[in-house]
């Protein structure tokens, strides 16, 4: 079983093609980061006219790479949603033009499900599993059960943690993307020079706040009077991540309890290619007796393979969509949830 994956939701641009014996045949990304780093974040418009650029190229070469023609996949497998709903658009219009004119059946996939599904693509992880996801736009905890069927524990009710090191990143004038910025600053700092606050920290339950910690940090910066010299950008680096990690792990050890039958605890999305949190919640699952599992970083960040895996997942049970699916901007793994 083939199938041919395409990720176009946020700011990279990918195609894949994956086999259902595990196997990335070929994968193809292409990032924004030089279009959008003079802005200091993602500008949706921008991202939406960059996939339209590179996205069938990007196609065609992950085709030629895997040996393969179109005629030779089973599915064509598209995010469709959640995400910035121009860049879907682009990605799940193609995916449906290829699958219309080829003959084969279209997957349309959850973004957020081809991050869930990631572990069983690297690690083949058995159902069911403890899911810490955490990227830019989102940050939760799900049980998952299988293809398709999550029982969210907690979520954030405000800001997620990858946009919590983004702006962090641009409060302390370190740059964009801010998740892979504070984590190199943060080697050289003294995450206790500077207090911050561990939002929702002790409390019941498994949701997660981080405006409140922005705001902090923004206090600790302007509290400084000055711009912050590198050795204070370092501290307040090291501070404003130990703080994010020491919050996820209270969370993942409040969630264990609400998913006794979990065995594993799988950590996946952008922001879990962060080493201090990859450290921390390892140790946190075997504290817990879980496995712990951390897919590759090539898989942590948006990419094409997982949404290509989430399809043949999806093509196992004979889930294929209608070429009338829509895009959605919105799109929760578990609906049922408040």
């Amino acid at each position: 079983m083939l199938v041919l994956g395409i990720e176009t939701s946020c700011d990279e641009t990918a195609a894949a093609v994956v086999d259902d014996g595990r196997r990335i045949l070929a994968q193809s990304v292409r990032g924004q980061n030089a279009e959008h780093g003079r802005f200091g974040g993602i500008v949706p418009e921008v991202a939406a006219r960059a996939h339209v650029e590179v996205l069938d190229g990007l196609i065609a070469r992950s085709l030629a790479e895997a040996g393969i023609g179109l005629a030779e996949i089973d599915a064509v497998a598209a995010t469709a949603g959640p995400g910035l709903i121009g860049g879907v658009m682009v990605g799940l219009v193609t995916a449906k033009a290829l699958a219309a004119a080829a003959g084969r059946k279209l997957i349309a996939v959850n973004h957020l499900e081809g991050h869930a599904l990631s572990a069983r693509l690297s690690d083949d992880v058995a159902f069911p599993y403890l899911l810490l996801l955490v990227s830019g736009g989102h940050c939760q905890l799900l049980e998952v059960q299988g293809v398709g069927r999550y029982r969210r524990l907690g979520g954030t009710i405000d800001d997620a943690a990858g946009e919590c090191f983004d702006k962090g990143a641009r409060l302390l004038g370190l740059g964009y993307p801010g998740g892979p910025a504070i984590e190199r600053a943060a080697l050289a700092g003294d995450p206790r020079r500077f207090a911050l606050p561990r939002p929702l920290k002790g409390r019941p339950g498994c949701d997660f706040s981080f405006s409140g910690l922005k705001t902090a940090l923004r206090h600790a910066v302007a509290g400084l009077g000055r711009a912050p010299a590198p050795a204070e950008t370092a501290n307040l680096a090291a501070a404003l991540q130990a703080a994010i990690v020491e919050v996820m792990v209270d969370r993942v050890r409040q969630a264990t309890r609400l998913a006794p039958a979990a065995r594993t605890l799988v950590v996946a999305g952008g922001v879990a290619a962060n080493r201090a949190l990859r450290a921390a919640l390892a140790e946190t699952a075997r504290a817990s007796g879980l496995g712990f599992v951390a897919p590759p970083v090539s898989l942590c960040t948006d990419n094409a393979a997982m949404i290509a895996w989430a399809g043949i997942e999806r093509l196992r049970l004979g889930l294929v969509d209608r070429l009338d699916v829509p895009a959605r901007a919105r799109w929760p793994l578990d609906e049922l949830a408040a």
